[in-house]
């Protein structure tokens, strides 16, 4: 369940696949030993949490960086072999320690995961897209994180294994995701849906729900972002500033995606769009990523467009911080809010049902 099953995606052969992982593996003992393990006071965390969390970034910018060098069908190879890799050391994870069951599934003809809490009627049910920066990654890959939301929240979700660029790029993943949105939006858990995403699932969930509004569907009953990419023009302050802070490469790829779309283009980016149709939303982001200002931008509309908007911008810490340090105590505070959030859009939408219900049964009554 990654790009490269797909039969129309092409791979490299098994030669260039074992180069390609052979020298990423190289890059990242490279990396590793540029990691200041000797100012583990500098940061906001603990000491401890200081170096877990300058080692997690010096290995996912390794990655990202090597990864973005490479033609496309090596590129594909590697994910395939972290695909495998999580498919095998995770699954077991999330049973154990979460109490979570996982299978995969089909909806609207989109593949994917499913993760339920065990044993309990789910809640709620979250559509979650995967980030990757509109490339990369797959729902196996996020297996661990998901569970979480899971677990806090009671919700099944469903992470569907979308189209991704340069094969499919623009509004292929937009089409996925409003068709697996319309399918799942009358058999929701408890009628109550919840789309959420980070990074390029972010924004990608931004897009989604612009495009409900343009189609005059009805969107989501809530909307959880974590370090949204809403601006694909890459020109605030933040992109340059926290350039040696963040994860990301400094040249964060867009043209694959877009593939001749302006990046100002409302579809593609939030903050050049009508936000007031946006359900009850909580963001989160880092104060040193590289998102920071247009995250603050996407906010800041939100509220002055009426929209019922939760903030959650941590200081010193960076892009999808709740994902890549779990153990810290600002992802745990994180994930905790999260938690509160989507009991309160449950709580709202099924107050809304019952009234919604309650108003047909008099309206039958008294004809």
């Amino acid at each position: 369940m990654v790009m490269a099953d797909r039969p129309e995606v092409p791979t490299a052969n098994l030669s260039l696949s074992a180069i390609a992982v052979v020298g990423l593996a190289q890059n990242m003992v490279t990396g590793l030993a540029k990691v200041p393990f000797r100012q583990p006071l500098h940061g906001v965390l603990s000491p401890l949490e200081n170096v877990a969390a300058a080692t997690t970034r010096q290995v996912v910018r390794t990655f990202m960086g090597y990864s973005s060098s490479l033609p496309v069908e090596e590129f594909r190879s590697i994910e395939l072999v972290l695909d495998r890799l999580s498919r095998v050391v995770l699954p077991p994870w999330v049973r154990l320690r979460r109490g979570v069951d996982r299978s995969t599934g089909e909806i609207a003809g989109v593949p994917g995961i499913w993760l339920r809490p065990r044993g309990v009627t789910p809640r709620a049910t979250i559509l979650y897209l995967h980030g990757g920066g509109y490339i990369g990654t797959s729902p196996e890959m996020y297996t661990a994180w998901v569970s979480t939301l899971v677990a806090g929240t009671g919700a099944e979700a469903f992470v569907p294994d979308y189209r991704l660029a340069p094969e499919f790029p623009f509004p292929a993943g937009v089409d996925d995701a409003r068709a697996v949105h319309d399918a799942l939006r009358p058999r929701a858990a408890g009628g109550v849906l919840v789309v959420a995403g980070d990074s390029g699932g972010g924004g990608l969930a931004t897009s989604l729900v612009e495009d409900l509004d343009e189609r005059g569907e009805p969107g989501p009953d809530g909307l959880v972002l974590l370090s949204p990419e809403v601006d694909l023009d890459l020109d605030d302050p933040s992109i340059s500033e926290n350039a040696t802070s963040d994860i990301l490469p400094w040249n964060i790829p867009v043209s694959p995606y877009l593939r001749g779309v302006d990046p100002a283009d409302h579809r593609v980016s939030a903050l050049h769009a009508r936000v007031d149709c946006y359900p009850p939303t909580i963001v989160v982001s880092g104060g040193a990523e590289m998102f920071r200002d247009s995250v603050r931008r996407l906010v800041t509309r939100m509220d002055e467009e009426g929209v019922a908007v939760r903030a959650v911008e941590v200081d010193g810490v960076f892009h999808v911080f709740p994902i890549l340090l779990p153990w810290s105590h600002c992802a745990k505070d994180v994930v905790g809010r999260i938690d509160e959030f989507v009991d309160d859009v449950i709580d709202s939408a099924q107050s809304h049902i019952h009234a919604s219900r309650l108003a047909r049964s008099r309206s039958r009554n008294n004809p």
